[in-house]
């Protein structure tokens, strides 16, 4: 049985139980972060990809939202590693760590300092495609002076849920969000870019985009390794039946080619040239067999 993190003590994940009356549970009173940990078979080693980065984006996701980590990111960057080593991780393996609000009372309000925090490990339920079939979502992105997507609140991914349930009904792989202004935002849960000739776009923060982790990976790889400067800029839908490659970018699924979007097909229908290299490359940083990023890989086993 796996370990899991609770509350400040490493138990089985069947023993943790969370009250019926958790107004956190009700009402969506809490913030997530996602990480990815790569398994490298030559290194005999897991590496753990830019987890500073994930720990310090889930603290401030927590002080966006009232909902204050009761733990220091140091802290949260043992407890993640010592996780690992309890259950024994060789093989790739998502990270998931949780804080949500701790008391039983029906008032949806934040206030208070009862906060509760897990985390737990997680291999990817299913294999995702090797290409993507896309849709417009007739849902809207939640709005920033609404729930704010630049943080990962738990209520916010009501949104993603509606959103991927519509597309996938409809006979597509995932959903491209547009703004209440009808400008591109970002795929359910993953960030998207925007290629034309060799110039790249994605949209802005403003577009009520979470800032990915991913995201700021892709446009560094970018720049550093083939001299392709990303342009962040508000896109119209049309845009996206005009590209020459559309592609995701997120924590779980990596980079991802787009092929069609609503039953258009992006540039040959095929992944394009920019593509496969941002994710020939992204493969490589991630396992720590890329020079110049290893920096980023955090090893877990000593």
């Amino acid at each position: 049985m796996p370990f899991m993190f609770d509350q400040g003590r490493f138990v089985e994940e069947t023993l943790p139980t969370v009250n019926v009356r958790n107004k956190g549970l009700n009402y969506g009173l809490g913030c997530i972060d996602g990480i990815r940990a790569f398994w490298n078979e030559e290194h005999r080693q897991l590496y753990v990809f830019r987890l500073a980065d994930h720990i310090d984006r889930f603290y401030k996701s927590g002080k966006l939202l009232f909902l204050p980590i009761p733990y220091a990111v140091p802290e949260m960057i043992a407890i993640v590693r010592k996780l690992l080593v309890l259950n024994h991780v060789k093989q790739d393996v998502y990270i998931r760590p949780l804080c949500f609000h701790g008391a039983d009372m029906l008032r949806p309000d934040i206030a208070g300092v009862n906060n509760r925090v897990a985390v737990f490990t997680s291999y990817l339920e299913y294999e995702p495609k090797p290409v993507l079939r896309a849709c417009v979502s007739s849902w809207n992105r939640i709005g920033s002076n609404m729930i704010p997507p630049q943080a990962k609140p738990t209520a916010g991914y009501l949104n993603s849920a509606l959103a991927v349930s519509q597309a996938l009904a409809d006979g597509y792989d995932e959903a491209i969000f547009l703004t209440k202004d009808g400008n591109v935002s970002e795929g359910a849960t993953e960030n998207i870019f925007v290629v034309q000739g060799d110039c790249v776009w994605t949209p802005p923060v403003a577009d009520d985009i979470l800032p990915g982790i991913t995201r700021a990976t892709v446009m560094e790889i970018l720049w550093k390794e083939m001299g392709i400067k990303v342009k962040e800029q508000s896109l119209a839908r049309a845009e996206l039946y005009r590209a020459d490659e559309v592609f995701f970018t997120g924590t779980a699924i990596g980079i991802k080619p787009v092929v069609e979007v609503d039953r258009r097909r992006v540039g040959t229908g095929e992944p394009g040239s920019i593509t496969l290299a941002v994710q020939r490359m992204y493969e490589a940083v991630v396992r720590n067999d890329m020079p110049g990023y290893d920096h980023y890989c955090t090893p877990i086993y000593l």
